[in-house]
């Protein structure tokens, strides 16, 4: 379990094709201190580190295909930035929301705008998935616990401050970047009650 406070950015290094699965080695500050079988948050995905590489502050993680088909880890490459968080403690406070680290689907960035030193950036998605957002509710993108505005069927926005845009991958996204969504946990198991409801109220 997560909070959607993204701790840093990471960077791709190395990226191994193993049949479906893919290999990341990955680099950041706090790469020699993590321990295999860990779970980090990669993009807002949930990975496992499997190798560990202390001395060159590197780590690797593996992604198969089921994941890389719901998100856009199959479409990093060398160098890229990916935000990175460790699981959450008990002890600590819930900063963000609750977020499980299992994206939903991908979201394309349609606009970016700046507006006195904050950006508002608007992402639209396939709603035949059945995902919905809120006004003013909780969305994770790329990992990033925001809050949503404009809340469409098909599309929100996000207001992100100048820390956040500056701490997490936000700042290389461009009109067209793909991102990772997860729809907040207390809204899905709402709508999966109330369609099983009308569901069953049509059978009768």
């Amino acid at each position: 379990m997560f909070s959607g406070i993204v701790e840093e950015t990471a960077r791709v290094i190395k990226i191994e094709k193993d049949k479906t699965n893919y290999h990341f080695y990955l680099t950041c500050s706090f790469a020699d201190k993590l321990k295999i079988d860990q779970s980090v948050s990669h993009n807002g995905v949930c990975l496992t580190v499997v190798e560990v590489f202390p001395e060159e502050k590197l780590y690797k993680v593996t992604a198969i295909q089921e994941t890389l088909d719901k998100s856009n880890l199959g479409l990093l490459q060398p160098g890229d930035e990916v935000n990175v968080e460790r699981s959450m403690s008990m002890d600590k406070l819930l900063d963000g929301h609750l977020v499980q680290g299992h994206v939903d689907q991908t979201a394309i960035c349609t606009d970016i705008k700046e507006v006195d030193g904050s950006w508002y950036f608007t992402f639209k998605y396939d709603k035949s998935k059945g995902n919905i957002t809120v006004e003013k509710g909780s969305i994770s993108v790329n990992g990033v616990s925001l809050t949503v505005v404009n809340s469409r069927d098909d599309s929100f926005s996000v207001a992100i401050i100048p820390f956040t845009y500056q701490v997490t991958n936000f700042h290389t996204f461009k009109v067209g970047t793909v991102v990772n969504l997860e729809f907040d946990i207390i809204g899905k198991y709402i709508q999966k009650i109330m369609s099983t409801y009308i569901e069953q109220l049509s059978k009768k």
